[in-house]
């Protein structure tokens, strides 16, 4: 038979909650997305892109310049020299052979300057070299 007193007594006792299920549940999410978020790499300023009619999106994998509108060239966030840039660009290539090397110029930076960073692309041994630019805002796909 079922003794009334003992259970009812068994039943003051507190409930606690087991908290390393949901602490593990927490971390397994946690490094889940950590996993899988893919980062953007920038370029370390801030450019004025300019706008064209033909522009297209590409793939992720590239390897960003960036050329500000005083003429100085930025490549991972820091402030190079042009003698330098072709070192880097062998480096980000090594890393990432099927990259390709997207040239973000400001919309009023010096062209020479911009060709003479195209050509050090080039010479590190960039296949793929491309200017960005914004879509024109109003034109139809």
């Amino acid at each position: 038979m079922i003794n009334v007193r003992s259970s009812v007594r068994m039943r003051s006792k507190e409930v606690g909650i087991n908290m390393s299920p949901l602490i593990d549940l927490v971390f397994l999410l946690l490094i889940f997305f950590m996993v899988t978020t893919s980062f953007v790499r920038e370029t370390g300023i801030d450019v004025q892109r300019p706008s064209a009619s033909s522009a297209a999106l590409t793939e992720n994998g590239n390897i960003l310049v960036a050329v500000s509108n005083e003429g100085t060239i930025h490549f991972d966030g820091k402030k190079i020299d042009i003698r330098s840039l072709r070192s880097h660009i062998t480096r980000a290539i090594s890393e990432n052979p099927e990259g390709s090397v997207v040239i973000v110029a400001d919309k009023i930076s010096y062209t020479g300057i911009v060709i003479r960073v195209m050509d050090q692309c080039r010479l590190a041994g960039a296949r793929r070299v491309s200017i960005a630019a914004s879509k024109k805002s109003g034109e139809n796909r």
